[in-house]
């Protein structure tokens, strides 16, 4: 099996100006040979048939994705409409600002495959696509962000997958992420 890091990927994983709540120690060409050289220690099914979520060991110092929202914490928070990419339309996203997450456990890359990039009209050549990735304190699934769920339900022309809205899924993400945040 061959993964690749897809061009959607590669500048929210590793911007051209380093940021510190992405993947740290690492070039992105160095992380996907990471990926292909090293089975990961589970291997998780996604939210679709076509995702698949490979839980491996953090080898980095990369830090957690999100940090609880606390009473300390809660007048950091911050928000502004912002798009992943320029074909995109923006979206509300919300963050704590001045905060810094715990060295993450675990980082778990969502890969996608072969041919559902293809219908996304981003082919790749490998079998598996990393389409972004999770950094946790354990070695399971952050519930993906309401917004994003939206998004993939409007369909691939507005930068989504195309999978119908879980309301169940949808539910456990809201509480999820009523308690957590990103972080800058």
């Amino acid at each position: 099996m061959k993964i690749i890091l897809t061009e959607f990927a590669r500048p929210r994983l590793f911007p051209r100006l380093p940021r510190r709540n992405t993947i740290q120690d690492i070039s992105a060409d160095k992380f996907e040979r990471y990926l292909n050289e090293h089975d990961p220690l589970l291997d998780l099914p996604g939210y679709a048939p076509f995702c698949r979520l490979h839980v491996h060991r953090n080898w980095t110092s990369t830090r957690c994705l999100t940090v609880p929202i606390t009473d300390d914490n809660r007048s950091c928070l911050r928000s502004s409409y912002e798009a992943r990419n320029r074909s995109e339309l923006p979206v509300l996203v919300r963050w704590l600002e001045g905060v810094e997450a715990p060295v993450a456990g675990y980082l778990i890359p969502i890969l996608y495959s072969r041919e559902q990039l293809a219908l996304e009209g981003s082919p790749i050549e490998g079998d598996w696509g990393v389409v972004g990735c999770l950094y946790t304190d354990s070695p399971s699934e952050i519930p993906m962000a309401p917004i994003t769920m939206m998004r993939n339900a409007l369909g691939i022309s507005e930068g989504g997958s195309g999978i119908p809205l879980d309301p169940v899924a949808y539910r456990r993400s809201v509480d999820y992420w009523d308690t957590h945040a990103n972080w800058r």
